[in-house]
């Protein structure tokens, strides 16, 4: 039998009316008490159960997604996947927004929320490889994104070299050669940031087709939005470098590009071609639309899901950890001068 919430009180020194306050976020529990009452959970992997389908099988019916930032389009759509792909399953989604923290990231997984869902869904930014042993929890999880690999448990993730050099190479088909990156983020590209290796596959591209790398034309951006990108594109004409095309790292900055080619009265895609990375929905009512990088985000919300069921229902020896890519697409849209229907890439 596992710990009951008399135990969990027993243990915490307080009454179990306190305990199921806590585990329902009630907001009037001193924090010490809430944090006595959190590592008492904890240490006994008390379990509640939220319905009579957890009365029977010890599951809730609910899983997490944490992601950093719902206001980033992409992953607004990628939670809108999920949560369509977990209803097949019979699952809710609770979701919850990290900010790109890493203790924030560290917190979803040992809250006291977790004893709430069958599973989670995680999407890390502000950790790193380094905490790959952290990800070694008792219960289902399963990574998204390109933060860490090699670690404890199954990863969902996307080509993001190999996409990002097949949006350069879409643009040096159709005669660009002095083609601009919008939206690194720095000079190390050993690391396995989203950033860094879409630039790795933007440099590779350039390089395996005789075109030397132009520093001047890799630019930086704080953040990648829509300001970001239009900031890094006033820059790019301010200081007068040469430039027919522009990769930007995802679909935000590339809007943002669109916007600052506008009003520099730059044509598009005559002047400048355009490629952004992501296919938010947003892209195609762009004006004009956005050729973009398609990264398997169905695909990915699908797959994380499926493997999340699977470990919820395993049963013995665990299985190893299994790592799963997505297939990608570019999307040729106005500003390459395409129309609209997407060419899978090879």
């Amino acid at each position: 039998m596992g710990a009951t919430m008399q135990d969990v009180a027993l243990a915490a020194g307080v009454s179990i009316k306190t305990v199921s306050n806590v585990i329902n976020d009630y907001p009037y529990v001193r924090p010490a008490t809430r944090e006595r009452v959190l590592a008492a959970i904890d240490q006994l992997a008390y379990r509640p159960n939220l319905s009579a389908r957890g009365l029977r099988s010890g599951k809730t019916g609910i899983i997490g997604l944490a992601v950093p930032e719902l206001r980033e389009n992409y992953f607004a759509e990628l939670a809108d996947a999920v949560i369509r792909a977990a209803e097949k399953s019979g699952l809710g989604v609770v979701v919850e927004q990290t900010n790109g923290d890493r203790e924030s990231e560290l917190r979803v997984l040992s809250r006291a929320r977790t004893h709430y869902m069958d599973g989670i869904l995680l999407s890390p930014v502000g950790m790193g490889q380094a905490d790959a042993s952290l990800l070694d929890v008792p219960f289902p999880l399963v990574l998204l994104g390109e933060r860490i690999f090699g670690g404890p448990v199954d990863h969902v993730t996307m080509h993001n070299v190999s996409s990002a050099g097949a949006a350069v190479e879409h643009l040096l088909s159709i005669g660009r050669r002095r083609i601009a990156l919008v939206g690194a983020e720095g000079d190390d590209v050993s690391d396995a940031s989203s950033w860094s290796l879409r630039v790795r596959g933007y440099r590779r591209a350039l390089e395996q087709a005789g075109i030397p790398v132009d520093e001047h034309l890799v630019r930086r951006t704080e953040h990648w939005s829509r300001a970001g990108g239009a900031a890094a594109l006033h820059e790019l004409i301010d200081e007068g470098h040469d430039f027919d095309a522009v990769f930007a790292l995802n679909d935000a900055l590339a809007l943002g590009v669109l916007r600052g080619l506008q009003e520099a009265g730059r044509r598009v895609p005559d002047d400048v071609a355009v490629v952004g990375f992501d296919n938010v929905d947003e892209g195609q009512f762009a004006v004009p639309s956005l050729t973009t990088v398609d990264p398997g985000r169905e695909e990915i919300a699908r797959t994380a899901v499926a493997l999340l069921v699977e470990r919820i229902n395993e049963k013995g020896t665990k299985a190893p950890a299994r790592t799963m890519k997505a297939e990608f697409s570019i999307v040729s849209r106005e500003s390459t001068g395409g129309a609209d229907a997407p060419r899978v890439a090879q």
